[in-house]
């Protein structure tokens, strides 16, 4: 399959979700500045809408593990799995300082995992020494149980670096898997 027809998939997504996503200009040297949680609260309330009565409880419990992050970012995924799986994603990341920058992700796991799900996603990263830094693979744990709906967030790690997935969508999905994502400034449908 091409990039179009990822990003028609993702987009089309996304339409049904009520999520757009366009990238501003960014920069790569600078070291991104950290964000208030009033900051991410607000900004994950606009972009969630009326589904985000758990954010500001996780990016409290996010903000009490690793401190405040140093960039953000906003963006839709879908995923579906039947014991391997794989995950999909597009967004926006912002920075304080360092611009801002159109992000794509993608990755397998494998577990006692079944279903499959459409999110909006905000993730938090943490200990980003520059942009470019964001641009690897981040291995974690996710567990999901949702029917119709759900809300939820995970942590996924890769060196110094933290990335909290903040995930509110739809569909069905039950189960335990360990896998990565891997992050991207362009679009692939390769996961690995």
């Amino acid at each position: 399959m091409s990039d179009l027809s990822r990003r028609q998939t993702i987009t089309g997504l996304g339409a049904a979700l009520g999520v757009t996503v366009a990238g501003p200009a960014w920069a790569q040297a600078v070291r991104p500045q950290k964000f208030e949680p009033n900051q991410l609260i607000d900004s994950g309330h606009q972009f969630f809408g009326s589904i985000s009565r758990g954010l500001g409880q996780a990016v409290e419990a996010a903000g009490k593990r690793w401190g405040q992050p140093n960039a953000y970012i906003l963006g839709q995924e879908a995923s579906g799995a039947l014991v391997a799986g794989a995950r999909y994603g597009e967004g926006v990341m912002y920075t304080r300082n360092a611009g801002d920058m159109k992000v794509y992700w993608q990755g397998p796991s494998i577990g006692f995992d079944a279903g499959a799900d459409g999110d909006r996603t905000m993730m938090l990263v943490y200990n980003l020494s520059s942009v470019d830094a964001g641009f690897r693979r981040f291995g974690g744990l996710d567990r999901s149980a949702y029917f119709i709906g759900g809300f939820g967030f995970t942590a996924l790690a890769g060196d110094e670096v933290v990335v909290v997935p903040i995930r509110a969508g739809v569909g069905a999905r039950l189960g335990v898997n360990v896998g990565y994502l891997k992050f991207t400034p362009r679009s692939t449908w390769n996961p690995f």
